[in-house]
């Protein structure tokens, strides 16, 4: 059913600034206003029409191409005008102005494609996919949102769901008609169901956790002591001299990122100052966002310099106990400067951590430490079925999980029918939330407003 698209929307939809071209979209009920107001004329449906745009006194804006989709076959369902003029701000600037002066609005961020979904033109993974796209920081990462945009994750989840659906209508049956008999307790066909189910969410969670890596990576802190080499790490890893190198402690006083990408997947690296006790206010500074970037990390590097003498050991790295994350997971010891004739290899030490050995300068290790950092994510490789997903994706597949296990239980063990039906509408719900069959208004605020004024 489609959505009151009495008002009308308009935005430019390509990127501010100067440029070949600039594109101004309008969205809504009846343009006919528009029709007569900007060119004077009506267009033809799907026509490429080259046409002068007009100011309220007549004169001449610009001229470019115009492009009409009548509703319901539009990007939004609605009525859709398009004007494609040269790309100068000034330009862009007095065209939209018209159009809002003729009663359209400016449309808020993420409108359009928010206008598309409850038109039921895409559905909520495929409008994420959108924004996946635009923002996608590899080929593989666009490649996966453009399966998402065309359907193949909406596809998985709506067999579950049906499957799902045809399990809960058969419970509830039984429970509503019992002169019927059906005995679902014991016939087999419930718990042949779930753990279809099961197998089929543990299927979907695994792609969807490698979609998710795809888009969204992991967040790398190099840490360690001053002078170990971080900030020269940053620089090989991300191949830039983004951060300065000197050898007098204490350089970096501040945050520094940078992203990588290893087979697709981003790797957002964060270089950090140096963690020592200082009296200097700005480089103390700088250790306490280190310390808050450090507890945020999904990974944690912690350079140690190989060419000096040096201890593994907590009370040898962390001689502060504000400092000491030693306990951490996701800690890993990257012994740096193993090129210095001072190095003599590294001799196995008391520690749970993986410890391995580089040389910034050389690039010497680097590969096997990109490699280590892809196996800690969990990510495997961005293959040809591979789309994009993302973490409330995951959060809905994992609660799905849960409400589909204890309705396995529950039929194990007490068998009572009700409970089972309901765990079993919650698994349903949760489940559409993905597809945004069952979608709250906050929900669908935050992913639109994070979309840019033109979608």
């Amino acid at each position: 059913m489609l959505v009151n698209s009495s008002d009308v929307i308009a935005a430019l939809i390509t990127p501010p600034g100067r440029g070949g071209v600039g594109i101004v979209r309008l969205s809504g009920g009846n343009l006919e206003l528009f029709f007569k107001g900007l060119l004077g004329f009506t267009p033809t449906p799907r026509y490429a029409h080259y046409q002068p745009f007009l100011a309220s006194d007549g004169e001449l804006i610009d001229q470019g191409i115009v492009l009409y989709f009548p509703a319901p076959d539009s990007f939004t369902g609605e009525h859709v005008l398009e004007l494609q003029g040269h790309g100068g701000p000034v330009v862009m600037d007095c065209l939209l102005r018209r159009a809002i002066e003729l009663g359209a609005r400016q449309a808020r961020p993420g409108e359009f494609s928010e206008r598309a979904f409850l038109n039921g033109k895409m559905d909520l993974t495929q409008v994420e996919a959108v924004a996946d796209l635009i923002d996608a920081g590899s080929e593989q990462a666009a490649r996966g949102a453009m399966k998402t945009l065309q359907g193949q994750f909406s596809r998985r989840v709506e067999q579950l769901l049906e499957h799902l659906i045809q399990l809960r209508v058969y419970v509830e049956a039984a429970i509503d008609f019992p002169e019927e008999e059906i005995d679902f307790l014991s016939d087999g066909k419930v718990e042949s169901g779930l753990r279809g189910l099961k197998d089929q969410l543990e299927e979907l969670l695994a792609n969807v956790t490698q979609g998710a890596l795809l888009r969204e990576g992991i967040s790398v802190v190099i840490a360690g002591k001053p002078n170990a080499g971080k900030s020269s790490l940053l620089n090989a890893l991300s191949g830039l001299d983004s951060a300065i190198v000197t050898d007098v402690p204490g350089t970096t006083r501040d945050v520094l990122r940078e992203q990588i990408t290893i087979d697709g997947m981003p790797l957002h690296i964060i270089d950090t100052a140096g963690l020592r006790t200082t009296e200097d206010a700005v480089e103390r500074k700088g250790i306490e966002r280190a310390q808050d970037e450090i507890k945020r990390a999904d990974q944690i590097l912690f350079l140690v310099d190989a060419s000096e003498d040096f201890d593994l050991s907590a009370d040898s790295i962390f001689p502060q106990a504000e400092a000491d994350f030693s306990q951490a997971d996701n800690l890993t010891f990257v012994l740096n400067k193993t090129d210095s004739p001072a190095y003599s290899g590294f001799k196995a030490q008391p520690n749970k951590h993986p410890v391995i050995e580089i040389s910034a300068r050389t690039g010497s290790g680097l590969a096997e430490l990109k490699q280590h950092l892809k196996l800690c994510a969990g990510y495997v490789s961005a293959g040809e079925g591979l789309f994009s997903a993302r973490r409330r994706h995951i959060s809905a597949l994992n609660q799905t999980q849960e409400s589909i296990e204890q309705a396995l239980q529950q039929l194990l063990t007490a068998g009572a029918g009700e409970l089972i039906a309901e765990d079993l509408k919650q698994a349903q719900q949760v489940l559409g939330t993905i597809t945004g069959d069952y979608t709250s208004d906050d929900l669908l605020g935050e992913i639109f407003s994070s979309f840019c004024i033109g979608k």
